[in-house]
């Protein structure tokens, strides 16, 4: 059994190693519906662009599946390999990949079977309707895919191949791009051909990702190893249930957002429409700067969750420290883009009148103004499942998004109307960035009382 870097190598080094390609791999999967986005833009008009927009919380739903099993998976076979137990882990692993297959097919059967009823849930309109159920019912066939591949990239990450990990999803990034404007422009299938590059582009990442199965380091499968059991399925998905709840309650999320911009742009000269495009712009901007702070995220978790199982709190510690130097850099890019050229970034989205503009600047200012410090809240959600407490990284995994977001979109636009939508973000962002200092602190210091006790 070949000995993990984990548990020895330096951590800057190993943070770098990990997190560089986790967030390409997080960047690429923020950017899918972004390419789409631009190249249906130009190649249908804006009711493809809706379609793709009303369609997106399938994927999100989808991320939350691989988040809960692939993250799940990967911090159970991290804390076993740290306690010297392969055979558990590769028992983790295998009956994790399985629960991907499994759920990946219901949901791709759920998901056709209500296609109408859910798109009509998301927001589709009239209009939008025949797109996007022809685009989402395209890009369904893929979803199983996608939920395998991303979860076996954090399996191949635990595994010590974050680079392995991010080719795969690389790779199908790539394909997509290649075929989008051949499928748009050449072939002229439209939306059809943008759906058709995606689920090609997903399979592609799928082959590669399977292809690891017989190339894993440090885990010996064997077909015990794929035997499907509830407990271990119970096990991996309290482990993985903080990230994958933060997906959830995105969604959720973004249909309270929604209808409260149109009930509130509507009592202002900017009208329903000119709210909700500038929202979808500054959301899937401020994806991009997430999906980074999610690959920091997710590229220290193997790293403090194989020195947590193997007591090396010292270790614990300082790569939780550097990730959050690491996301405070990032984060600190970000404000001060949104802040500088707000403008700029929106227009590359498109042209708009003086008022669209006008509200998407202020949209932008105002909702990501605490962008500084957001990242800190997903990190310590990361961290707290990274050492086997689930409860506590669900917990923080729900506090900005249902326990503080919801209610002040809620209540805020009461007093302050359609700039109280804005406020709750910022608001949302600082609470719980306060709440995810007090935990972790609390964590660290227990952790250091035990080193000490230990040494003694």
């Amino acid at each position: 059994m070949t000995e993990n870097p984990l548990g020895y190598e330096k951590i800057p080094k190993l943070l770098k190693g990990f997190a560089i390609p986790s967030i390409m791999a997080a960047l690429v999967g923020s950017l899918y519906n972004i390419v789409d986005q631009i190249f249906i833009g130009q190649g249908v008009g804006y009711l493809g662009n809706a379609a793709t927009n009303v369609s997106y919380p399938f994927s999100t739903i989808c991320l939350a599946i691989s988040l809960l099993l692939g993250i799940g998976s990967a911090s159970r076979v991290s804390l076993y390999l740290g306690k010297q137990r392969p055979k558990a882990a590769a028992r983790a692993a295998g009956n994790g990949i399985v629960l991907m297959v499994i759920l990946g097919l219901i949901y791709l059967v759920i998901g056709e079977i209500f296609l109408n009823q859910l798109l009509k849930l998301f927001g589709a309109t009239a209009e939008v309707f025949p797109y996007a159920r022809q685009y989402a019912g395209i890009t369904l066939a893929g979803m199983p895919c996608l939920i395998v591949t991303n979860g076996m990239s954090n399996l191949i990450r635990a595994d010590g191949s974050p680079r392995y990990s991010m080719i795969c999803m690389i790779a199908g990034a790539i394909v997509n791009t290649i075929l989008d404007p051949i499928f748009i422009f050449i072939f002229h299938w439209g939306i059809f051909g943008a759906a058709l590059a995606t689920v090609l582009g997903q399979i592609f990442s799928f082959v590669l990702a399977v292809y690891y199965l017989w190339h894993f380091k440090t885990l010996r499968f064997e077909k015990s190893s794929f035997h499907l059991s509830i407990k271990e399925s119970l096990k991996t998905c309290s482990m993985g249930i903080s990230s994958s709840s933060n997906q959830i309650a995105i969604t959720f999320v973004q249909i309270v957002l929604y209808n409260s911009l149109t009930y509130y742009g509507a009592q202002t000269v900017y009208g329903t429409d000119i709210p909700l495009a500038a929202c979808g712009i500054v959301m899937k901007t401020n994806a991009i700067v997430l999906a980074v702070i999610v690959g920091i995220s997710q590229g220290v978790q193997p790293i403090i969750g194989f020195n947590y199982g193997a007591k090396q709190y010292t270790r614990v510690r300082e790569a939780y420290l550097l990730a959050v130097k690491w996301n405070l850099v990032v984060s600190a890019i970000g404000f001060f883009l949104f802040q500088r050229y707000p403008q700029f970034i929106i227009s590359l989205f498109g042209n708009g009148d003086q008022l669209y503009f006008e509200f998407a600047v202020l949209f932008m200012r105002t909702y990501l103004f605490m962008v500084l410090v957001n990242g800190v809240q997903l990190l310590s959600s990361s961290f707290f499942t990274a050492i086997g407490k689930a409860m506590k990284g669900a917990l923080l995994a729900l506090t900005r998004q249902v326990f503080f977001l919801i209610p002040l979109i809620l209540v805020l636009p009461l007093r302050f109307g359609i700039m109280g939508v804005l406020l709750a973000g910022p608001i949302a962002d600082f609470a719980a960035f306060l709440l995810s200092v007090v935990l972790v602190s609390i964590e660290l210091r227990k952790q250091k009382t035990i080193q000490q006790i230990n040494s003694m």
